[in-house]
């Protein structure tokens, strides 16, 4: 070979070495609430045929979550399913304050399986118990979980807590409680609109009163240790047309 070919052949290698990162996939740790996997699997798919970055998703209850990332986990965003787990980790300082967005919305429900002839009209002191004949209530943990802490609210609300606070079968997130309804080992469960609307095995016995429970609120953001440009497309895509329609098929409303 000649010392000319040499030469470029000696530059070509060079500039693949020294191609920028950028044109590499990037990877970004997401941290989201349990509730969130079915529309946000579709969204974050979506990203990564239009980006080639990938998002990798761990799906849990914002509580755990939460937990973790004070832990050191490495997440680059965390997608909570309320506002306090949001704060928690920002008086903290490990949320970037000024990337929170309150992005999402959503309802909770009374949910039975499909089968189920049980019929309700959720207002104040309805009979929950006398519903759930001896069966288990199917919530979050009322202490942690976001979707259990607004369950109890709104049935405490309804002065109806008292009934079924010794009822209760208490999940690890509120996916959790929608698998009990819909293997049939809890008769009735309160979830979000969204899940039951996800699961073909369960139906919407009736919807919770918005004015009973505070406003159910999904807050995004990234972590303080979030630092590719990668994280920060991802979240910014989060509020973009194309996500706003895939979040809104799957039933949430939009806040932003």
């Amino acid at each position: 070979m000649t010392t000319r070919r040499l030469l470029i052949a000696a530059a070509a290698a060079l500039v693949l070495l020294t191609a920028p990162a950028a044109q590499a996939a990037d990877r970004v740790t997401v941290f989201a609430a349990a509730s969130l996997k079915t529309a946000l699997d579709a969204v974050a798919a979506q990203w990564t045929a239009e980006t080639q970055n990938k998002a990798v998703i761990s799906y849990a209850a914002s509580s755990a979550l939460a937990k973790q990332i004070e832990q050191g986990a490495p997440a680059d965003v965390f997608f909570s399913a309320d506002l306090d787990w949001m704060n928690y980790l920002g008086e903290k300082n490990l949320i970037d304050k000024a990337s929170v967005t309150r992005l999402l919305g959503n309802d909770i429900v009374l949910i039975a399986p499909k089968d189920s002839t049980a019929t309700a009209k959720i207002a104040p002191g309805f009979k929950l118990a006398e519903l759930l004949g001896g069966g288990r209530l199917a919530m979050g943990d009322v202490k942690s979980v976001p979707a259990g802490k607004y369950g109890k609210a709104a049935l405490e609300s309804l002065g109806v807590w008292a009934s079924v606070e010794n009822s209760l079968a208490q999940a690890e997130n509120v996916r959790a409680a929608l698998k009990l309804v819909a293997t049939g080992e809890a008769p009735l469960g309160i979830v979000y609109r969204t899940d039951a609307e996800a699961e073909p095995t369960v139906r919407i016995v009736d919807v919770f009163p918005s004015d009973s429970h505070p406003p159910i609120v999904y807050p995004v953001a990234l972590t303080a240790n979030a630092k590719s440009d990668a994280a920060r497309d991802f979240l910014a895509y989060l509020k973009t047309p194309a996500a706003h329609a895939i979040f809104k098929s799957n039933g949430f409303r939009l806040l932003e």
